[in-house]
């Protein structure tokens, strides 16, 4: 007999991929969707059972779980359309004590995507050089930093409830996602070198940017939520290799089929630059404003700062596809389907 698994989140990125995996491995999956008829990626996997329900609606959420193994927990908000605390605490935190209640109703295991957010701005970057691993004190997040809060706070929560013997949970910290299917990342960096055919590389590109693929994230949620030792522990998933930011633009560029030229930039000017274009574009649209707003000077110019080694070490995980073919694969799916 299958096991079964509950997928929240399962029309979004990390989500339809989790629901792809466990179908391709044999799981009997449900997912909880507000809205069955718009739940348009999941129908097209034809591969799981839909159950309408938001996650903070927590009796619906606890009859979706009853008789599941697993619940893997992926829904968050990334970027709600109100940026306030409240809207990223409510679901963020509100969704994760919902996913904690039906665990401990069913006796499923739970799952928790969590992020390398709750390292916090600064806290990702040691003064040693050294790689941010899991076992680091986690230092204070700034008040504004309200999606960073938002995770940490969740974490806390799973990890507490873990503690206490109420549920068994384990968690996973990915860095920035992409893939099929990409609703924030791939987009973003997709209309602007569509728009500009240029991107600044400071420092020539040379640096490894902190990205994982979701078929990859996806592989290590099953990995954790099936192994016994990860039980209270939350792993990185934040390394596919060295990609470097110029070799990231590269492949970009050969998913979009198009030209997209490398522009070598001091550190110092774009540090002044992008400060300059995050407070225009707060007044006046241009093209790749979402980018700039989200743009990070440590993620454009710095090594990626995360290590995954306990996760490789603890669960056997490895990246599941090669960056030179899922980077162009992303790309090449947004362009078949942006005007979805």
């Amino acid at each position: 007999m299958s096991k079964v698994a509950l997928v929240t989140g399962a029309t979004g990125l990390v989500g339809s991929h989790v629901v792809e995996r466990l179908a391709a491995d044999g799981w009997t999956v449900r997912a909880l969707v507000r809205e069955p008829r718009s739940a348009a990626w999941v129908r097209q996997l034809g591969v799981a059972e839909l159950f309408q329900g938001d996650v903070l609606d927590g009796s619906a959420f606890t009859d979706a779980a009853r008789g599941c193994d697993v619940i893997f927990h992926t829904a968050a908000a990334i970027t709600p359309a109100a940026a306030t605390w409240e809207a990223y605490r409510t679901v963020n935190v509100g969704g994760t004590a919902a996913a904690i209640e039906a665990a401990r109703e069913s006796g499923a295991r739970l799952m928790h995507v969590s992020s390398v957010a709750v390292y916090g701005p600064a806290g990702r970057y040691r003064d040693d050089a050294q790689k941010t691993v899991e076992s680091l004190p986690l230092l204070p997040i700034p008040e504004h930093a309200f999606y960073a809060r938002s995770k940490r706070e969740s974490e806390e929560l799973v990890m507490h409830a873990h503690q206490r013997g109420e549920i068994w949970a384990t968690a996973i910290r990915p860095d920035v996602i992409y893939g099929r299917r990409d609703r924030q990342f791939i987009p973003r960096m997709a209309r602007l070198f569509t728009t500009l055919h240029a991107f600044p590389l400071p420092g020539g590109g040379k640096n490894t940017i902190a990205i994982i693929n979701a078929a990859s994230v996806a592989d290590a949620a099953l990995r954790a939520a099936t192994s016994d030792e990860a039980g209270g522990r939350a792993y990185n998933v934040a390394n596919e290799g060295e990609t470097t930011l110029a070799e990231f633009v590269r492949l970009a560029a050969r998913g979009l089929d198009t030209r997209v030229v490398p522009l070598p930039v001091p550190l110092g000017i774009l540090s002044a630059l992008l400060a300059a274009m995050k407070k225009l574009v707060a007044v006046v649209p241009v093209p790749g404003a979402s980018v700039i707003q989200h743009a990070t000077l440590g993620f454009v110019a710095r090594d990626n700062p995360f290590s995954s080694e306990r996760a490789e070490r603890e669960l056997g995980w490895r990246p599941v596809v090669a960056p030179a073919e899922a980077i162009p694969d992303a790309f090449r799916w947004w362009a078949r389907n942006r005007k979805r």
